[in-house]
């Protein structure tokens, strides 16, 4: 419990010296509604890399309490590819990665011929961001939103934005986090957001950085155990009808960072552009003439790890030339086989990684608790889908969906009061 203290009173002093720009971004002019002004609200937390079994694993006593109040899943199977960004607007658009275009943390556009990377201007820019995200569904109802981080948020897709949110950065500490979620609970009722999404980022960093069995990473989880519980009891002090959903993007697992993988010297970079993620190595063709070959040669050579052209992926990760909606899924896939990984240069790779096919590896599966007077309580179910988290949303707020989803009602069905 030492290291668990000891990262506690880091944060808060962290919190109290911390100068960065924390300006809330607001969408003037816009109100509530009547009839949504009735609605209840909603609080999606992510907990960024929490895997599965964690909340059981390092007894993060709040999470399984809190969970036994509503439901627990078994666990949550993240898309394909299982990694951060996809999987985060999998879970507010219901679309699998290829039906919404974020196929990857670094992908490849052939139409804007630019890559799209986690930082800096793509993050920003609406063009990049397909489906309908769940504050931009409410915000076309009348509905108001806010968000303390979210893949997405702080893009104009569709035009939209959250009524209320911030720029991405992990200088601002949970104290000031919480306080804000619970000034945007008290704003009066015409100005007040029912959606509201919440980011947590330390047990990936901690997973990544020392591997999912590590005190580091137990620290991580029990820091997140406190914070949801803090969080919970500052919300439910509003006293308004407040339903929760806790969920990850994807799990963690250990790698084999001692007999690594590199990409093969063969591929012609004069015909090919290679963007390797370590679990996925995505190859473009500059000339598709040269494809064909450069596959069956990759494929002789194969060894420890997969070759896949885009037409023949495994039809369950919806990866292919036929779901590829945006034409961003590379030419030629490489797959390491866990716990095998593909690194570039000398330096040897954290111990902790993610990113592999969670049909094949169970680490990759995520966590899922909801609570709230929304829920049906003391229930746990199998595991199921992440696509299947937006028909939950929209059924609590009484959202109408206005375009194709991947997801169904099924869970909805199961966990939500009716």
């Amino acid at each position: 419990m030492k290291r668990y203290f000891t990262l506690l009173l880091s944060v808060v002093w962290f919190t109290a010296l911390s100068q960065v720009d924390t300006t809330q971004q607001i969408i003037k002019g816009r109100k509530n509604s009547l009839l949504q002004q009735k609605k209840p609200y909603v609080i999606m937390i992510s907990v960024d890399g929490m895997r599965y079994d964690y909340a059981k694993k390092y007894q993060a006593k709040n999470l399984l309490a809190l969970g036994r109040t509503g439901t627990m899943a078994t666990s949550m199977i993240p898309s394909y590819p299982s990694v951060t960004f996809p999987n985060h607007y999998t879970l507010v658009t219901g679309l699998y990665p290829s039906h919404h275009g974020m196929v990857g943390n670094r992908y490849y556009d052939r139409k804007f011929k630019e890559i799209y990377t986690t930082r800096g201007k793509p993050v920003v820019e609406g063009k990049w961001y397909g489906g309908t995200p769940l504050w931009v569904l409410a915000e076309q109802q009348q509905m108001l939103t806010a968000s303390f981080y979210w893949v997405g948020s702080e893009a104009p897709i569709k035009g939209i934005y959250p009524t209320y949110y911030y720029k991405y950065n992990e200088k601002i500490g949970i104290n000031d986090r919480i306080k804000t979620v619970v000034n945007w609970l008290k704003l009066p009722p015409a100005s007040r957001p029912h959606f509201i999404t919440f980011y947590f980022p330390e047990v990936d960093h901690a997973g990544h950085k020392f591997g999912p069995n590590a005190p580091e990473t137990r620290d991580a989880v029990l820091f997140i155990d406190s914070a949801v519980n803090q969080l919970n009891k500052a919300v439910k002090a509003t006293g308004l009808k407040v339903n929760f959903i806790l969920v990850a993007d994807h799990g963690m697992t250990n790698i084999d960072g001692n007999h690594t993988l590199s990409v093969p010297a063969s591929i012609d970079t004069a015909k090919f552009k290679i963007l390797n993620e370590g679990e996925l190595v995505q190859i473009y063709a500059k000339d598709t003439s040269a494809t064909l070959a450069t596959y069956q040669e990759l494929k002789k050579q194969a060894k420890d790890y997969s070759v896949y052209l885009r037409a023949n992926t495994p039809l369950s990760w919806h990866y292919n030339t036929a779901n590829d909606r945006y034409n961003r899924i590379a030419d030629i896939l490489l797959i390491p086989q866990h716990p095998k990984i593909f690194t570039s240069g000398s330096r040897k790779p954290n111990p902790g990684a993610h990113g592999y096919d969670p049909a094949l590896v169970k680490d990759m599966h995520a966590t899922f608790l909801s609570w709230g007077p929304g829920f049906k309580s003391n229930l746990t179910i199998p595991t199921f889908q992440n696509v299947e988290i937006y028909p939950v949303v929209t059924q609590l707020l009484g959202l109408k969906i206005t375009q194709p989803v991947d997801g169904t009602k099924r869970l909805a069905h199961k966990i939500l009061k009716k």
